[in-house]
């Protein structure tokens, strides 16, 4: 099988003997503890900042808090949820919102442009960085017609279940995938009522003539499938999951972190998938 990582972004100068990861909470957020255990175990120092909004005071306060502890983390990860009950017309406008702010922005930026860091967002997460252009763009920056999207499930309702997604033999050398094989099959939970990839033609060729597609929705053979038994919410080229061209952003629907000894034993399958172990496994 082919491997997903080319030497260049396995190594890195900023070595830690417990990678420092932040989880920042929104309202809506839901996933944080589930993602907290995931990086923990994988060998990481987790903390979790819960964004207050409740005064004006709050929110600035909760900004510069924000921005400060980007500054002193290795990894930042955005977990899913519905933020703000997922807000008309697009879930995750709250969370780019916030990281639209300069002090965030900045801050953000920097980890991944000067300081080696990396980025992964969950659900939720995903439609924050779709929306901040972090996806598929590897920056913070306005948006256009010919970006992604996330849009409403073509079934027109919230899915909850099972499905299975292969792994892309991107050419982009992402620490995220380090851990995987090409062609490798997971089976996840999904939990979204907006986790339907939607972009161009021309913008869906550019994300596979670029290697920037990492996640798939398959069938049972492993085959990319617009079947909604397998593609839960109608994503266009069965797209789960893409990462940013520097390799260091990545974003998916499915819920890599919500997993356990015992969680879906009757479900087959390939649960663990190991996305949190290739990024913390970066800065070891």
């Amino acid at each position: 099988m082919e491997t997903m990582s080319a030497p260049a972004l396995n190594t890195t100068s900023v070595r830690r003997a417990a990678p420092r990861v932040l989880i920042p909470v929104f309202p809506g957020s839901n996933c944080e503890y589930d993602s907290a255990r995931a990086f923990d175990e994988a060998g990481a120092a987790t903390r979790i900042l819960v964004f207050r909004n409740q005064s004006p005071a709050d929110v600035d306060a909760s900004l510069r808090e924000l921005s400060a502890a980007i500054r002193g983390v290795q990894i930042l990860m955005i977990p899913g949820g519905f933020s703000a009950g997922d807000e008309p017309d697009g879930s995750g406008k709250f969370i780019a919102a916030i990281f639209r702010n300069p002090a965030v922005r900045d801050a953000t930026m920097e980890l991944i442009t000067r300081r080696d860091g990396l980025i992964l967002g969950i659900c939720n997460g995903f439609q924050a960085l779709i929306k901040l252009g972090l996806l598929p763009h590897g920056e913070i920056r306005d948006i256009s017609p010919d970006d992604p999207t996330l849009f409403h499930n073509t079934l027109g309702r919230h899915v909850s279940r099972y499905a299975r997604t292969r792994v892309c033999a991107t050419s982009i050398a992402s620490p995220w995938l380090s851990k995987m094989r090409a062609g490798e099959v997971h089976a996840l939970p999904f939990s979204h009522g907006e986790g339907r990839f939607v972009a161009s033609a021309a913008c869906l060729a550019r994300l596979h003539a670029q290697g920037q597609v990492a996640f798939q929705y398959c069938d049972p053979d492993g085959q990319a499938s617009m079947d909604i038994e397998d593609n839960p919410n109608g994503s266009a080229s069965a797209i789960e999951g893409i990462v940013s061209p520097c390799g260091r952003v990545l974003g998916k629907m499915g819920h890599t972190e919500r997993r356990g000894k015992n969680i879906a034993r009757n479900i087959p399958g390939n649960k663990h998938q190991p996305l949190f172990e290739g990024g913390v496994a970066y800065f070891l």
